[in-house]
């Protein structure tokens, strides 16, 4: 019980720092430096601009997520961890903090800010992913567009952040006065913004899953599942197969393992069976004991 509460407790702390981390950089790198990305906080980007900069971000973020949750408890049910709920509404409070403190961009260059910035915000929300909270936004609407269409909930975030930075052109070239160019280029600084957050949350995501499943093939076998078993603590799983050509009956290994361990069963093979047959296929998303735990 107490391992368990110690859990929930460092899982809130970092959640809170992730959330911190995010606000500060999308202010510092993103806003600051005219892009507008994707997601709520582009969409409350555009509102912060279009209102003459009168309307924080976050509180926008803030009203759109409360009508989200409220849709969303009515036609999903209470299906969703209340670690969401909690970095929906702190994140509103971290972005308007950080907005009324961080008024200059952390860098001139637009694109090292989009760059850097992208980095440290996918890095971040890859972790609130990984401790089972989210920032809520276009999260909640994927869920409950899913619910009535057969979209999957990431092409409906891929609409949403294009139909977000595409609008944003117009403010740029119409409120903002800025030449046709200017807001050309500004909407492809936002495309590359969420091309990189989308990529580092991936890296983040897959980087702790990142496993391959290896097929052994050997007269040896039982060697070589004891020696993998016993030295690397790894569990080996023995599968009966036939030969299609030869209609031999013959086993076979299957391993399941971290990608940085590859190389070490690979060499007990070798030590055991040189003539071993091995196939390697990289897996992702390998849940259990041993592995990554499934987050609420």
């Amino acid at each position: 019980m107490q391992k368990a509460i110690f859990r929930e407790v460092k899982s809130y702390i970092l959640i809170t720092f992730f959330l911190a981390l995010y606000s500060v950089s999308i202010v510092g790198f993103i806003i600051n430096s005219g892009i507008v990305g994707g997601g709520l906080s582009g969409l409350g980007t555009i509102v912060f601009y279009a209102s003459g900069n009168t309307i924080p971000v976050g509180y926008t973020m803030f009203v759109v997520n409360i009508i989200l949750l409220m849709i969303a408890l009515k036609v999903l049910g209470r299906n969703f961890g209340i670690k969401t709920i909690y970095a929906m509404l702190l994140v509103s409070v971290f972005m308007t903090i950080a907005q009324k403190y961080i008024t200059e961009p952390f860098l001139e260059d637009v694109t090292l800010s989009t760059i850097l910035g992208g980095g440290i915000v996918g890095f971040c929300f890859g972790s609130l992913l990984n401790q089972g909270g989210s920032t809520g936004g276009t999260d909640l609407l994927a869920k409950i567009v899913n619910k009535y269409r057969s979209i999957s909930p990431g092409r409906v975030i891929l609409y949403i952040d294009v139909g977000i930075i595409s609008s944003a052109f117009f403010l740029f070239h119409f409120v903002l006065d800025k030449t046709v160019l200017e807001a050309f280029r500004l909407v492809v600084y936002g495309f590359i913004t969420v091309a990189v957050v989308s990529y580092m949350v991936d890296r983040v995501i897959l980087g702790d899953q990142q496993s391959v499943q290896m097929f052994v093939f050997s007269k040896n076998h039982k060697e070589i599942a004891h020696k993998v078993g016993v030295t690397m603590r790894a569990g080996v799983t023995l599968l009966h197969g036939k030969g299609w050509y030869t209609k031999e009956e013959t086993e076979i290994l299957l391993i399941v393992i971290r990608k940085n361990r590859v190389q070490n069963v690979l060499q007990i093979i070798k030590e055991v069976d040189p003539q071993a047959f091995t196939s390697i296929g990289a897996v992702s998303g390998v849940y259990g004991k041993g592995f990554a735990e499934v987050k609420n």
